[in-house]
């Protein structure tokens, strides 16, 4: 059985999702493997440079999130399989799925010693939310009552007025004691708590409000492990942290976090035995992996979708025209052949903007026909295109970073476009992930982006509102539509969870017309690790659990 098939095969993971969280022990329960205790051998991790300072509200790429994740501890925290635990939280409770009533468990510190109270989080929650501070995940507290209030005024034009927020709390934050607080949402939301996990609900000590610049730098938190040093685009050394007080107990002396700027020369590494993990194959090992590292090796579903998306500012794609490429574009896409000639098989065929792994995935979605290689139809939409607006001798320019494996897969999409079409195409590339960030945020991308999502939490909406919704933190082409936020906002609020589903579904029919994003493939998490660690998992979003990896002196 080939590993796409294994993908497609594997179904929706079991979720925790009732109106009620209470404490689970076990914390890394059945994940452990056959540990025995704690080792003391630093773990070597291939990573990269993060994009932005290390505070939970600024960190939404992977570089980044590997280290906010370890340093930082939310109120719950995902096993594995994207099983729900608590971990700061007591409990989590609503009669209404609006008012939730959130209880922490006493004994909680930040690394500096001092106490992780309802404080820390509501003061965390307000900090992210608050539009001034310009923070990339200030989205995900929408939800919340008064989100609108802290957020910078604009014009009928959506430019920013120059006048402050009305407010620069959330009115929907009450703290009740030093255990427990309250967030009042705008409308009933059943999957809230699920949510809760996400670096953007992490708490942050008092200290972080003196120099939040500084922080960045040496952040202060309440996760398994501290980061003890960051040296900029070389390593992030990562060391246990002795106040933790939480389920995901280290089983190591600390990790390393290396960053590279060239996959294959990190797997070379693995190889020799000169590092530990690595957590993306490169595209020129994805035939030979899995016989060069045996049990070593990992290819699993995980909750990661790659897209090409279509900023809102680049010409040719506007209006009526600009749909018509963009169908034209996505049905030129080869995407069973490069799945399997280029990924051997490690990723498959979108057909829709999720993940299989995720509960409500489907393949049947009304408009989906968009995804599917039909080049006689793709050249007709393009001309259609032609009668409209000429798109000229420019070629179309696809960007992505040259430190990954992107051109394994942009070359190929090209020269389908090319052959298709009959316009030039070429891979846009940027030296590294970093750069290549700064340039979509900024809008100095000339044509169109890849863009891939790791999910923050095991659900459908959160492969939809963060990237799709109407200025949302990951929404990077600009995207804008009242039905698609209408009918979001509508799924967001359903009790039931089946109809809930249905109206995500009803949800990305409006995304197939629009088309703000192309779907290409789901990933698999493709991952090794070298003969000096055992019980390495890798987890439901394609990431190691790395304090649960052991390694000897």
């Amino acid at each position: 059985m080939t590993p796409r098939k294994r993908l497609v095969g594997l179904g929706a993971f079991a979720l925790a999702s009732s109106l009620v969280l209470t404490a689970c022990g076990g914390g890394g329960g059945d994940d452990t493997g056959d540990a025995e205790g704690a080792s003391t051998g630093i773990v070597t991790v291939g990573n990269g440079e993060p994009q932005n300072p290390i505070i939970p509200t600024m960190t939404n790429e992977t570089f980044g999130s590997k280290v906010t994740s370890n340093v930082f501890a939310g109120l719950v925290y995902y096993d594995a399989e994207g099983v729900v635990h608590n971990e700061v939280a007591e409990s989590i409770e609503s009669d209404d799925n609006k008012v939730w009533t959130i209880t922490l468990k006493e004994g909680w510190e930040f690394s500096d010693g001092t106490p992780v109270t309802a404080q820390s989080f509501v003061d965390a929650w307000n900090y992210g939310a608050y539009g001034p501070n310009a923070q990339n995940l200030s989205y995900f507290f929408d939800p919340i009552d008064g989100f609108a209030d802290v957020q910078v005024p604009t014009d009928k034009d959506g430019e920013p007025t120059g006048d402050d927020p009305a407010s620069e709390t959330l009115s929907g934050l009450e703290v009740v004691s030093d255990t427990e607080f309250t967030a009042t949402l705008a409308q009933p939301e059943s999957d809230f708590p699920l949510r809760l996990g996400y670096s953007a609900f992490f708490p942050l000590p008092e200290v972080f409000f003196d120099d939040p610049e500084a922080f960045g730098e040496a952040p202060i938190g309440n996760g398994p492990y501290v980061l003890e040093t960051w040296e900029h685009n070389s390593l992030i050394e990562l060391r246990p942290n002795e106040t933790y007080a939480g389920d995901r107990e280290v089983q190591n002396g600390g990790v390393d976090l290396i960053a590279y700027t060239d996959e294959d020369s990190a797997y070379n590494d693995l190889l020799d035995g000169n590092l530990d993990i690595v957590t993306n194959v490169p595209a020129s090992a994805f035939g030979t992996f899995e016989d060069e590292l045996g049990d070593r090796a990992v290819n699993q579903p995980a909750a990661v979708i790659q897209v090409i998306n279509v900023p809102e500012y680049v010409k040719g794609f506007e209006g009526e025209a600009g749909l018509l490429r963009r169908q034209a574009i996505s049905m030129a896409i080869d995407r069973a052949s490069i799945t399997e000639t280029v990924f051997s098989g490690s990723r498959t065929p979108a057909t829709d903007f999720t993940s299989p792994v995720i509960n409500g995935w489907s393949e049947e979605l009304e408009g989906n026909e968009v995804l599917d290689f039909n080049p006689d139809e793709a050249k007709k939409l393009w001309d259609q295109a032609e009668e409209i607006e000429p798109w000229g001798d420019e070629p179309l320019f696809i960007a992505s970073n040259a430190d990954s494996d992107h051109q394994s897969w942009i070359d190929p999409t090209c020269n389908g476009i090319r052959d298709t079409l009959g316009i030039d195409c070429e891979f846009d590339a940027y030296p590294t992930f970093d750069e290549f960030l700064d340039a979509r945020d900024s809008e100095g991308i000339k044509g169109l982006f890849r863009g891939g999502w790791q999910a923050d939490y095991p659900a459908m909406s959160n492969f939809l509102g963060p990237i799709y919704g109407t200025g949302a933190g990951s929404n990077d082409m600009g995207y804008s539509s009242e039905e698609f936020d209408a009918k979001l906002t509508e799924a967001n609020g359903e009790s039931d969870p089946d109809a809930a589903i249905e109206l995500y579904k009803e949800a990305q029919t409006i995304l197939f017309q629009d088309l703000p994003g192309i779907p290409l493939w789901y990933n698999n998490a493709t991952g090794g690790w070298s003969e000096s660690v055992d019980n390495v998992v890798f987890g439901w979003d394609s990431d190691p659990l790395l304090y649960q990896v052991t390694k000897s002196e």
